[in-house]
């Protein structure tokens, strides 16, 4: 009996490529637009960054609520890609400083799209199911790390885990005007003293 053909590779249909290209493009123009400092573009001013209609922008999301979940979901996607997990066998200075260097980096990658999702975000269920999510990868993320010292101290790995999110950074870089540096030298002091209680 003759060995079956390998099937073809799969064609995508045209029209579905070029869909998918538009919708990506709408997402990186509304995020283009709040890296670049409009946290509450309009959809006239996302369609034009994207170079394409409006007409076209609302056939391929529903409403901005729409939009907002898919922004939020590639954010999610590129914090992840940039992501790199810390070592948990390293000792616990270290891991603090590699988690704290970590934590700072990421913060700063997506300060743009967290200080417009504030603004939005009472109004927004898409965006606040996002920062759940955020939440939970931060917690679970300190779980593992530190779960040596952290035990089953719940309210430890609340403070840790409030510490380590946007609004705290936020507060240190934009309230209280540090630079980067300043702010990553305060979070690791915090989350040294959390842990040790020592500084």
């Amino acid at each position: 009996m003759p060995a079956a053909s390998p099937r073809p590779p799969q064609r995508i249909d045209g029209r579905t490529a070029r869909s998918e290209r538009t919708r990506a493009a709408i997402v990186e123009a509304h995020l283009t637009l709040l890296r670049d400092g409009d946290l509450r573009p309009t959809a006239d001013r996302i369609a034009k960054q994207a170079g394409v209609s409006l007409r076209a922008l609302w056939s391929h999301f529903a409403d901005m609520e729409a939009l907002f979940a898919a922004s939020g979901k590639f954010t999610l996607e590129q914090r992840d890609e940039a992501h790199r997990p810390v070592p948990v066998d390293l000792p616990l200075d270290r891991r603090i400083e590699a988690y704290c260097h970590q934590r700072a980096r990421l913060l700063e990658m997506i300060a743009p799209v967290a200080k417009a999702s504030s603004l939005k975000e009472p109004f927004s269920p898409a965006l606040q199911a996002y920062r759940r999510t955020h939440i939970d990868r931060v917690h679970d993320e300190l779980q593992a790390l530190f779960g040596r010292e952290i035990g089953g101290d719940e309210h430890l790995l609340n403070a840790l885990t409030a510490t380590s999110m946007w609004p705290t950074w936020g507060t240190l870089r934009d309230a209280m005007g540090l630079d980067p540096e300043a702010a990553r030298l305060t979070l690791t002091r915090t989350i040294k003293a959390l842990l040790t209680g020592r500084d």
